[in-house]
């Protein structure tokens, strides 16, 4: 029996609620671990370039794993499994106090970006399908708001906790096992309550799209997945705009504006969320055209520009993390939805592959003009794709 339209939106308000608690949380603890593991695996002895390689291996393998997780929920129906996974996973998290070696400690850092990989698409898919009689942008504008104040609140409090322990790293990972429990105690009562409805959700939504839903994802789908690739692709990243900060401003400034970038996204993604709801999917036109911004400022290389371009960085990551997710929803059918989110998150996670090594040659080399037209070149091709992608037909 399909629920009404105000008890469907009831529970659609505490899906919401209740898995912006678990991200906030969720954020709150491998956030907060993001910002000192690079120091703390030098501390252990690896060498720059094991850094650099193990983190940019464990973001990738964050992204790409995604496809097969979200396959597997889908054929599996196991959507909740892999989101008790992939948090459960976070305990390596707090385990880093004891690794002890450099090799122990990048395992753990691998298998915490692995569990990101297995929660994300069952979990988005579970808040897509629970969410429409409120809004999916609603939805992932509020989800991407409690993740970014877990992005800011976690690194705030490890920065409070090294200060107080002079930089004891023990205690920074370690006292991250307590929102650890507060999380693991969370998800059981959402579990609990939750379940009975999302399961209900997804019966309902396969019996009325059933005839319409067999066979591969549309071709709208993999339009929209380029447009957004080509997007990521010709942005310079969050990180090299602090990498650039370290030039112009102290080290404890450069912190400061990680946080001002989180807090920025924070802000935006639930306003751009709103505003997709109202007007719809070409709303990502704004975000493709200002994603050109960073570029011509950050690559400046002086104090206000790189505070110019950290501010249109966070504002874009806020309507990347929030509405990009949502407009998956829009050409695809829930049962191809949990593999739509693992593709669409490869996609992604290439882009900022290409938008990394590329800015960085061009950083390294001094290249200032041929960056600019580069980033406008891709988000023009990107927005004329993002064009021919149309919202699949409800």
């Amino acid at each position: 029996m399909a629920l009404n339209n105000d008890e469907a939106k009831r529970v659609g308000y505490i899906v919401i609620i209740s898995f912006g608690l678990i991200s906030l949380f969720g954020d709150i603890i491998y956030e907060g671990a993001r910002g000192i593991i690079p120091p703390y695996l030098y501390s252990l002895g690896a060498t720059a370039a094991i850094v650099g390689l193990a983190t940019g291996f464990g973001d990738f393998l964050g992204y790409s794993l995604r496809i097969i997780s979200g396959y597997l929920a889908d054929v599996k129906k196991t959507y909740w499994f892999f989101v008790f996974i992939g948090y459960g996973l976070l305990i390596t998290i707090p385990l880093l106090a004891i690794a002890g070696y450099w090799e122990i400690a990048i395992l753990l850092v691998i298998v915490e970006r692995m569990a990101k990989a297995f929660r994300s698409p069952a979990r988005d898919t579970l808040l897509s399908v629970s969410t429409e009689s409120v809004g999916t942008g609603k939805a992932f504008g509020f989800h991407e708001l409690m993740d970014q104040l877990g992005a800011v609140s976690g690194p705030a409090l490890i920065a409070v906790i090294l200060y107080l322990t002079n930089n004891n790293y023990f205690y920074a990972f370690g006292s991250l096992i307590i929102p650890y429990f507060i999380l693991i105690l969370i998800l059981i009562v959402v579990y609990a309550k939750v379940k009975p409805y999302t399961d209900k959700a997804l019966l309902n939504i396969n019996k009325e799209k059933s005839s319409t839903s067999k066979g591969s994802l549309p071709r709208e789908f993999y339009i929209y997945s380029l447009a957004v690739f080509l997007n990521t692709a010709g942005l310079i990243t969050a990180q090299l705009i602090q990498y650039l900060a370290g030039f112009v401003m102290a080290i404890w400034m450069v912190s400061l504006l990680y946080l001002a970038i989180q807090a920025i996204d924070a802000f935006f993604a639930p306003i751009s969320g709103y505003i997709y709801d109202k007007v719809g999917r070409y709303i990502l036109i704004v975000p493709f055209a200002l994603s050109v911004i960073p570029s011509i400022f950050a690559l400046q290389k002086t104090y206000e520009a790189i505070l110019i371009a950290a501010a249109f960085a966070g504002v874009i990551l806020g309507m990347q993390e929030s509405i990009y997710r949502a407009a998956v929803s829009d050409v695809t059918t829930v049962e191809r939805r949990g593999t739509a989110y693992g593709l669409f998150y490869i996609f992604y996670g290439l882009g900022f592959v290409v938008s990394g090594y590329v800015f960085g040659l061009f950083i390294d080399y001094n290249i200032y003009h041929q960056a600019v037209i580069y980033s406008i070149i891709l988000q023009v091709i990107a927005i004329v794709l993002l064009l021919l992608s149309r919202p699949r037909k409800k």
